[in-house]
């Protein structure tokens, strides 16, 4: 007969884990559709509510949004073949500036006595593998391709319900506040998030196009809406955006263009990322910073790009509802900042003070 289970709790929770993030993985087809909807409603949920304290009827303020949303897929996949039909027809000349380059490089290397082999540097450069590598990322960024129709139906259910779903959680609250409190703070940090992230992400997305623009890389406006999706991802977003541009820039123009590309995503990002976000974003995101990249690589692992789109968000919700369950507040505390542990120990310092005065 076992006299102390008290080893069998951790199992349990450790292969419920297991367990849910086998299924979350094996139905990630089914989840990203509905996660990426749910993500677009957040986002469009400000300027319809915009609309209706403008006296606009929220039907009509949906229908509004919702006919921009499909604007702005519309103009996105305009913009994405256009770019790729232009390359097509330019594909020779960047040919051309990359034999040359890389001719005088390795010259000037074979001459220093380094032994380069010119083909496989040239296959890692060819201008059609860039383009390539920025269309299948624009591709895959979201499953829009696959999942556009359901993705867009499910938008506008989610946004035409905006009111009932409203409803619905205050009843929650009020009959169970004392187990679903943390309702109310999970929408409004996800919201105020992906808020801020839409328009710093805008921003830089616009600021790369200025800059490309004026030191002269083809297909900016390409380059700018790569930076403005991929600032999504949080640590390593900014990079991969840079990746292609930087090197087009160095097919097209030479490392002098090149290092131009690279010195106004360094800057952008720079200003963007540690100025204005953090201004903007104000109490954060509560997640310490080594949390918020380990997350990237968790949920891109469970949920591929879709996962790594919405790292931050689904760990703050995650954090969230941890930190409201005593027996889990530890993990919510591992996942917190630094900021948020001292706060804690104050708080409980504090109250074990009163309890003392008030005996």
């Amino acid at each position: 007969m076992i006299k102390s289970n008290s080893k069998f709790p951790f199992i349990i929770n450790l292969a419920a884990f297991i367990i849910i993030i086998a299924g979350l993985i094996y139905g990630a087809g089914l989840i990203t559709p509905v996660l990426m909807a749910v993500f677009l409603s957040i986002i469009c949920t400000p300027p319809i509510r915009y609309l209706v304290r403008k006296r606009v009827p929220q039907s009509l303020a949906v229908l509004v949004v919702f006919l921009m949303l499909i604007a702005i897929f519309i103009g996105l996949g305009e913009l994405v073949g256009q770019s790729l039909a232009a390359f097509t027809q330019n594909a020779g000349l960047y040919e051309q500036n990359l034999d040359q380059i890389g001719a005088s490089v390795f010259d000037f290397l074979n001459d220093s006595g380094f032994n380069f082999s010119f083909d496989k540097m040239d296959d890692l450069l060819e201008p059609s593998r860039i383009m390539g590598f920025t269309a299948s990322l624009l591709s895959q960024l979201g499953g829009f391709m696959g999942n556009f129709l359901t993705i867009l139906f499910l938008v506008l259910f989610l946004l035409l319900e905006l009111d009932d779903i409203s409803i619905k959680v205050d009843a929650i609250l009020k009959d169970y506040s004392a187990n679903y409190s943390y309702f109310d703070e999970i929408g409004n940090r996800i919201r105020h998030y992906l808020s801020i992230k839409t328009l710093t992400s805008l921003i830089t997305g616009i600021l790369i196009w200025i800059a490309l623009s004026l030191i002269g890389v083809d297909y900016a406006i390409l380059w700018g809406l790569v930076a403005f999706l991929l600032n999504y991802i949080p640590t390593i977003g900014s990079f991969i955006a840079a990746f292609p541009a930087v090197l087009f820039a160095l097919v097209q123009l030479g490392f002098g263009g090149a290092l131009a590309a690279l010195i106004a995503f360094v800057t952008v990002n720079l200003i963007i990322g540690s100025i204005v976000e953090p201004k903007l974003m104000g109490q954060g995101m509560g997640l310490s910073t080594a949390i918020v990249f380990l997350s990237l690589i968790f949920w891109g692992f469970v949920l591929g790009t879709v996962g790594m789109f919405l790292s931050v968000p689904l760990t703050m919700t995650v954090k969230i509802m941890l930190e409201h369950n005593p027996k889990t507040r530890w993990i919510a505390i591992i996942l917190g900042t630094k900021k948020d542990a001292k706060a804690l120990i104050e708080e409980d310092a504090k109250a074990l003070i009163e309890e003392n005065e008030s005996e």
